[in-house]
């Protein structure tokens, strides 16, 4: 039986599709693939009897079309502070059999996962104006923004509010003016395209 289990925080996103994500519409990627990744920093959260308070998770990504046909290609990068028993736990929830939402979701679409990644994972939290690195930048590094009016040049705030939504319920809608992985057996880089910011909160079973 799986340990109970809840993590609430902030949440990071981008991809390699336009601004919006046809993903958020049920639609295909803009370019028929798709490169992304997110990064969860918990603010709260548990896993049994283990705390997972104040830690940082990646799942990085490259499917070859639509997500939901389940060709993915992923890896988890875990905060290397992480002791050996919250390593095991966020290995459990990123394993999904019965886990809950949304790593239930993300381990079935995955066929070759990647082995996990412990590095050292900075992210500095501000809204849609939120980054993330790993390793400093040498294995993952995004930054996002909000998009720019291309007549008066002035930020956009926008929102999708999506009940449906399996990462979080209201995202901000933005822009990744950096979004680049450099993993063996996973490597892109797609400046300029989407990017998103959201305050999540999971639990299970």
């Amino acid at each position: 039986m799986a340990e109970k289990w809840s993590i609430r925080g902030s949440l990071i996103g981008a991809c390699s599709c336009d601004w919006g994500c046809p993903c958020n519409f049920d639609a295909r990627p803009t370019k028929g693939f798709c490169d992304g990744g997110y990064t969860w920093a918990i603010k709260e959260g548990s896993y049994g009897n283990v705390s997972l308070n104040g830690l940082m998770v990646l799942w990085l990504s490259h499917s070859p079309g639509p997500l939901h046909e389940g060709n993915v290609t992923a890896v988890v990068v875990v905060d290397e502070r992480a002791s050996a028993s919250q390593r095991h736990a966020l290995e459990a929830l990123f394993d999904g059999n019965g886990i809950g939402s949304p790593f239930d979701i993300l381990a079935g679409v995955t066929r070759t996962r990647i082995p996990t990644i412990y590095a050292p994972i900075d992210v500095t939290l501000d809204g849609i104006r939120s980054q993330a690195r790993v390793a400093g930048g040498d294995v993952a590094h995004v930054v996002l923004s909000r998009i720019k009016n291309p007549v008066t040049g002035d930020d956009e705030e926008i929102y999708l509010d999506k009940p449906t939504g399996f990462t979080s319920r209201r995202t901000e809608l933005g822009t990744a003016t950096t979004s680049r992985v450099q993993i063996e057996g996973l490597r892109h880089q797609h400046d300029g395209q989407y990017g998103e910011y959201a305050e999540f909160e999971y639990a299970g079973p």
